[in-house]
């Protein structure tokens, strides 16, 4: 978490701690996160069941990914996954 970073430039340990005991708590009760290489292949697999051919086919591919991963992915690393996936050429 950034705020913990941010306690610990200021060496603010008991701040710190109070955020790791409190963001412990949320992790039991959320979903668990996807790995990168998970996230890379539901990304594949929209790509090929949309038939993406470039960046230009960005949408199609994560209104395919994103009901897959909701709740389980950061978005902002999905939309970083399927650019990338979408850059490199097919061969």
């Amino acid at each position: 978490m950034e705020s913990i970073e941010l306690f610990k430039a200021a060496n603010r340990a008991d701040l710190v701690e109070k955020e790791q005991a409190q963001a412990d708590i949320y992790k039991k009760y959320l979903p668990a996160q996807l790995t990168k290489e998970e996230i890379e292949a539901i990304v594949a697999a929209a790509i090929a069941e949309a038939g993406a051919q470039g960046k230009q086919d960005m949408g199609k591919v994560m209104k395919i990914v994103m009901p897959q991963v909701k709740g389980r992915a950061d978005g902002k690393l999905v939309n970083e996954i399927v650019a990338q996936k979408l850059d490199k050429p097919t061969a």
